[in-house]
């Protein structure tokens, strides 16, 4: 039986420490009940090496943003994230992703969708998957985006121009607030461990965050030290999958893995300490303010995902969280230093205190993005 052929143009960019497949919305299938078939057949799932598709192998090279021109009074354009999952016939649209997130505003104004302005165009975003607004700040000059630069981010060679990324009232993306379960501090009952003290953030995207002694780590693991235990992996999906149980997300925590794999992020923190990233560098205590892990479908994250990077500053400011345990004292909350495998991570929250739970403004940070190709993929469904 012969294949249909679908030929679809498409982008490849890197947005910052992730690697996308950027399609304009105008040219994917008008009923997206198709959508999910086309996504892994174009991605190359599942298999673990994607290796007949575009896919690079990983949860943070196996992405897909969706982009149209925005009717929506507060933004230039909407985006739909896609996370394809490597190795199972999944495609999740729940949560966001920031990295992915930095390379919609060159993207869009690449194709059209925002017209360039002199030194600084900022892009107004409409993430549908949370159903928040992120305004980039892109450097462009005579019309064009400015990729060149000298700004560095931990897990990116080289330099670039920095793009800012301000997510903009960024609580409650599943409409339950910046604390879903009105707690700073809940607990769940692990098997095989017992009760461990968490916090359910949701900014940006949600997060459980979790002590890093509490499950027998440091905050220090390497992520290819930490991918070959699977004991580990499985306690660290085992706590996810409870704290989506707890978010009303899915009804067993041992189907977390399929039923809701991106979302919470599940993340690991320890009080800031000396360590060695992945390259090698060492990195001081005195650099930064926490240490802090994030898992990716299923996997540790070689980096830190942006959206990680804005809740994380969020829970920073909220009284009694388990990120504000582990913070060092008198931190500069519009300049946080997430320590995380391949380096440093800076963030700043914009709150107003309001008791127990503040109110979170926007949260920011700084990514760069690479328009890496431009052309039409052939996809046999």
């Amino acid at each position: 039986m012969e294949n249909k052929l679908v030929k679809l143009p498409v982008c490849i960019l890197r947005g910052g420490t992730s690697k996308g497949v950027y399609i304009l919305e105008e040219d994917m299938p008008a009923d997206k009940a198709d959508w999910e078939p086309l996504l892994l057949r174009l991605m190359g799932s599942p298999d673990q090496k994607q290796i007949d598709g575009l896919g690079g192998s990983q949860s943070v090279t196996s992405k897909v943003a969706i982009i149209k021109k925005s009717d929506r009074p507060d933004a230039d354009v909407d985006y739909t994230f896609a996370q394809v999952s490597v190795d199972k016939p999944l495609v999740s649209y729940k949560g966001n992703c920031g990295n992915i997130s930095s390379g919609g505003g060159p993207f869009s104004i690449e194709k059209g969708l925002v017209e360039a302005k002199d030194g600084m165009t900022s892009v107004r975003i409409y993430n549908t998957n949370t159903d928040k607004i992120i305004v980039a700040d892109v450097a462009t000059e005579d019309g064009m985006v400015k990729y060149g630069g000298d700004f560095a981010i931990a897990g990116v060679p080289g330099t670039a121009s920095p793009v800012k990324l301000k997510f903009v009232n960024p609580s409650g993306t599943l409409g339950h607030g910046l604390l879903p379960t009105g707690n700073a501090v809940d607990v769940l009952d692990v098997p095989g461990l017992g009760p461990v003290e968490v916090s359910i953030v949701d900014a940006a995207n949600p997060l459980v965050f979790a002590r890093a002694k509490d499950l027998g780590l440091t905050g220090k693991e390497l992520p290819e030290e930490l991918n070959a235990d699977a004991a580990k992996l499985d306690l660290l999906e085992t706590v996810r999958g409870l704290a989506a149980v707890k978010l009303g997300l899915c009804e067993d925590y041992k189907r977390s893995a399929w039923d809701t794999p991106g979302i919470p992020k599940m993340t690991y923190v320890a009080p800031a300490d000396d360590y060695t990233a992945s390259d090698g560098r060492e990195i001081k205590k005195d650099e930064i303010d926490l240490l802090s892990h994030m898992m990716s479908m299923q996997k540790t994250h070689p980096s830190y995902a942006m959206t990680g990077a804005m809740c994380t500053a969020a829970a920073a400011v909220v009284p009694g969280s388990i990120v504000q345990q582990v913070l060092s004292e008198n931190v500069d909350t519009q300049f946080i230093r997430i320590g995380h495998p391949s380096g440093i991570l800076e963030c700043g929250v914009d709150f107003v205190e309001n008791g127990a739970v503040p109110d979170v403004e926007d949260t920011f940070g700084f990514r760069t993005a690479n328009f890496l190709m431009e052309g039409t993929a052939r996809i046999r469904l």
